[in-house]
């Protein structure tokens, strides 16, 4: 089969022809109708998850059953399927209890085992596979990670919105797209948006935002608070994580608010008594559970989210990639072997 490999990190994934995996017992080869590009396999490229080479990346997929292991019940071949990604153990208290994907992330399937950016992929159990329906594979496979991860991230903030209240959420990229979409779904307070780019700006007024703020003009701040009524934000969520978009974050809450930090850009925050409004919080949210992935193909069934996508064919991953970091992918990139 072919597949796009990382040989080195730092390097270009290399197109190749490799074998085509056999399922084993309870095993299932899933035909990769679709496989999204996410911004986290640039850390993974750059050397920054470390993971064995050569990698076969990959971790939003959907697609149809091409084969059945010995033992694997539930899906008939050619049926289409999602393939939720976050892979544990299956036996430790954090699996047993529905939060597969924060069991081990050197098991999440194209971080550990093989991922999608090739024709087939094996999935090691059916309880990892979901129904897909009608769900056109390309747009289904972005819904595992660049959706459910915000919406498990909006999940955690939903106590705090209430009417009245306001939510600031920090990069309108590919995942702040759908936690925009979430919020203004499930929860009555007002989003504020912030980004950089007048692009994404305009999507974000698109989506619903209530209003949108530069964070290079020199009055964001006043915006901000200024949309809360002086009040702070009860939620802040942070889709970048790098310094600046932190502070800005942080700074934006009012007394009691909460701080989810989503992006992996790195960034830091000094957390003491004086940093932050009185009795705020701080988490962090890591991408979803198998139920709530359920959940968000719900939603998706009903026509209420807007996926802003872009295919190309695999043999093209380099060049998707190039503009990945360069910050040219509106919403999100999907390969399609």
């Amino acid at each position: 089969m072919k597949a796009a490999r990382l040989h080195e990190f730092g390097g270009d994934f290399v197109v190749e022809e490799v074998p085509t995996p056999e399922p084993g017992p309870g095993e299932v080869r899933v035909r990769v109708g679709g496989s999204g590009a996410c911004h986290s396999d640039l850390h993974v490229r750059a050397g920054e998850i470390p993971v064995h080479l050569p990698a076969l990346l990959g971790h939003e997929n959907a697609g149809w059953v091409d084969a059945i292991g010995q033992g694997a019940e539930g899906f008939e071949v050619g049926e289409p399927v999602v393939v939720f990604g976050g892979w544990g153990c299956g036996h430790c208290r954090l699996c047993l209890g529905g939060q597969e994907q924060l069991c081990d992330t050197m098991r999440w399937g194209g971080i550990g085992p093989d991922g999608g950016y090739a024709d087939y992929m094996l999935v090691p159990s059916t309880r990892h596979l979901l129904a897909a329906g009608d769900l056109d594979p390309a747009l289904a496979a972005p819904l595992t990670d660049a959706a459910l991860t915000p919406y498990s991230a909006v999940k955690k903030a939903l106590p705090r919105l209430v009417p009245g209240t306001t939510v600031v959420l920090v990069g309108a990229g590919g995942l702040g797209q759908y936690g925009l979409q979430f919020l203004k779904l499930l929860s009555a307070a007002t989003v504020v948006v912030v980004d950089s780019s007048a692009d994404k700006r305009r999507l974000a007024l698109e989506l619903g935002a209530d209003q949108v703020v530069d964070p290079a003009d020199a009055d964001a701040m006043e915006q901000i608070k200024a949309a809360s009524h002086g009040e702070g934000a009860a939620v802040a969520l942070d889709f970048v994580g790098a310094d600046a978009t932190m502070t800005l974050g942080a700074s934006s809450l009012g007394p009691q608010g909460l701080f989810v930090l989503v992006g992996l850009a790195g960034g830091s925050f000094p957390f003491s008594f004086f940093s932050l409004p009185v009795q705020a919080t701080l988490t962090s949210s890591s991408w979803g559970s198998r139920n709530e992935l359920e959940e968000v193909l719900a939603m998706a069934r009903t026509g209420r989210l807007v996926s802003t996508i872009e295919r190309y064919p695999l043999s093209e991953i380099n060049d998707v990639f190039a503009r990945l970091a360069a910050g040219q992918i509106q919403g999100r990139a999907v390969l399609i072997p």
